[in-house]
Order: structure tokens, then sequence, then C-alpha cells
């Protein structure tokens, strides 16, 4: 929204908006009464300080011809969940963040072999054996990072990540947009390479090197969705058909098949691109066979954090949503609740993830007792196949 938009909303002039932008100017308490109505958000989030979100890159899955908008957006929309989660955080305990560093700052000095053992340890970490990946979005919060799937608005955003100086942890937009929920998997696969082999470049370097970086992280993607040994040994005779009857077994896309057998040297150039001239043929190109039969992976910690805190934590709705501090359309798309949750007597699925921090009390000062019952995702050797 743009400030004469904003200004004509609220009104008031651009100047004005822009003052209130730049901190010059505070608004009086009918403009800021105005603003609350408009934008759908409680006066007291335009008078609470940000939180400083430390200047580590935001990674953004994308094709090149998004817009600046959507990668703005995209942004945005990992901050507020950092702030909903800091929030949380007063009262409970996430999975303690385990995701491997590969060891090297510089991305130029990164081999693909290098990324291929990059995809092995974190398997290895989290003891996932070589089979298929039956949950990836299960799989990064059981590491510790706080996932979001919503509507963007915008089809060619695939995703976006960061990790925040706020609590150290790392955070996962994953676009509700795409057609299927294979391509999904892949994306947050993908942002799991970023946040691997990525984590300490700056944003001018990540502007500089943009497709050699994306090229990682799809790397990345395709081995720690397709081990070698085990995906290789699955293929007698690589072929459309042959692929679209591994497609149900290991939840990836024709087309994500063809590069892994091409990063593999399984096919050579001329037998790829035969692949993907019939490919594009039997028009797969735009949907692949199976794609309705793949749903798309829930996320799990944040509705199960709030259903906790509602059921035995001794909060409100009201309550919760006063100290999270944001709209509630805004807080249920981010927390993963159903659309009116705040407003209805909605439920969420019963916790089996996260805990209450010791010693701690709820919202209205009450102390909590007992430290709350704990109770765990699946161990991580059940994520196999």
């Amino acid at each position: 929204m743009t400030q004469t938009a904003l200004a004509t909303m609220v009104g008031r002039s651009s100047g004005t908006v822009s003052k209130w932008e730049k901190g010059d100017q505070v608004p009086e308490a009918d403009a800021l009464e105005r603003l609350s109505e408009r934008l759908a958000m409680p006066s007291s989030w335009f008078l609470t300080r940000p939180p400083v979100y430390g200047d580590r890159v935001c990674f953004y899955r994308s094709t090149a011809s998004v817009t600046k908008e959507a990668q703005t957006i995209a942004h945005i929309r990992l901050k507020w969940l950092n702030e909903i989660s800091v929030i949380l955080q007063g009262w409970i305990d996430w999975p303690s963040v385990n995701i491997p560093r590969l060891g090297k700052n510089d991305h130029l000095k990164i081999s693909d072999s290098d990324i291929e053992q990059a995809a092995q340890a974190c398997r290895i970490e989290w003891k996932l054996g070589l089979g298929p990946i039956s949950d990836v979005t299960l799989v990064l919060e059981n590491a510790g990072a706080i996932c979001v799937r919503e509507e963007l608005g915008f089809t060619r955003m695939d995703g976006a990540s960061q990790w925040f100086d706020t609590d150290g942890r790392p955070y996962v937009f994953l676009a509700a947009d795409k057609a299927n929920g294979v391509r999904s998997r892949f994306d947050a696969a993908h942002e799991l390479g970023h946040l691997v082999l990525h984590r300490d470049i700056d944003g001018l370097e990540f502007s500089k090197r943009y497709p050699e970086l994306e090229r990682q992280a799809h790397l990345f993607a395709g081995a720690f969705l397709m081990p070698a040994e085990s995906f290789a040994a699955e293929l007698v005779r690589p072929s459309l058909d042959t692929f679209i009857t591994l497609k149900s077994r290991w939840k990836v896309s024709v087309g994500a098949m063809i590069m892994r057998c091409k990063q593999l040297n399984i096919i050579d150039d001329d037998y790829a691109t035969r692949l993907w001239k019939n490919y594009s043929a039997r028009g797969w190109r735009k949907s692949e066979p199976l794609d309705d039969r793949i749903d798309f992976e829930p996320v799990r910690l944040l509705p199960r954090a709030i259903n906790l805190l509602l059921s035995d934590g001794g909060l409100t709705k009201e309550g919760l949503l006063a100290s999270i501090g944001l709209g509630a359309s805004d807080c249920e798309r981010l927390c993963g609740l159903p659309e009116g949750f705040f407003s209805q007597q909605s439920t969420v699925s019963s916790l089996e993830s996260v805990r209450f921090k010791k010693d701690n009390a709820n919202a209205s000062g009450t102390a909590i007792t007992g430290g709350g019952r704990v109770l765990s995702f699946p161990p991580k050797n059940k994520q196999r196949a």
C-alpha cells in the first residue's frame, strides 16, 4: 500500500503518513483509531517498539519474475511470525534448534559433493534413514524451525526463510498458493538447504550470487529428499512411467526426479532432453499425475502451542490475542488456526509436541504449576517411511 493510499484511508496527507513512518510525528488519537480500524490491527501494535530482528539475509524461493512486493510481504510475514513465536516462548519451550552447520562461510567454496554430504548429515543427525521422508514440515519443526504455510497472493513466490537474532532460531514461510503438496515439500527442503548451507551469508552477497545460491539449495533439496544410494537403487530403467510409479512412494515430482537423475549421472544430457520433451508433450508442466493425491503437510507446532495455552495455561482467547498484539485474522493465518478461531468456539488438534516453560506464569499472573504435560513429536527414528 502506498503512503497516498493509506493517507486517503485515514483522512490525512501523505506527508503526514511519511512523518509517522519516519518517527518524526505521532498520530493523533483519532488518526490512530482509524489506522487500527482500517488495517485491522490493534492500536497498541502501532505503539509497540519493534523487535531487533538482526540483519540476517531473508532467502526467497521464487522465480526470476517475482515482484519485489511479493518478497517484501513474505519477509514481513516472517517477521510477524517471529514476533508471535518470541511472545509464546515466554510460556512455551519450542524444540531445541538442531540444524547442522556446513562449516564453510564462503559459498563459492562449497562443492556439489559438500552439498550431498550436508544433506546426508542432516538425515543422519535426525535419524531419517535413507528412505523417503514421510513429512518434511514435521522434520523442520522437530529440528527447531518455526514454520507457516499461508496464501501470499503471488503464485510465483514459493517460499522464504531466515535466521532471526531475536531467538537464534530459523523461520520458514511456505506459500500455499502452489498447486500441490508435492512441490511444497520440495520448497520446504529447498529452504532447509539455505538454512544449512548459507547461514552466514550477507544480503549483498545473496543478491549478487542469487542464481548460484538457488542452484545449491535446489541440489540440497534433491539430495535430501532422494539420497543417491537408495534412490538410484530403485531406478532399474529411468523413464516417465517409472517416475510416476515412484512418485507416490518418494512424494517428489517427476520433474524433480529427472533433475536428480541428471545430478547423479544416471542419465546423460541427451536422454534428459528427450525426457523433458516427452514430459512437455504429455502436458505435465502445468500438472502431473498424482498431484492431487498428495496433500499439503500441516504445520503443527504453533496450533498445538495455542491449544496448550488455552486448555492448560489458564488463558482466554481474548487474553492470548491481546498478548500477541496482532489482529485476529493475521494471528489465525500465521499460527495455522481455522478462520474465525478467535471469534468462535473453534478447536485445534490436541497437543502432542510442546510444553510449558518451568516456573512460569500465565498472562493473568497466575502461576502455572506442575510444569504442564510434556508430550513429544513422534520419535525421530519413526519418521522413516
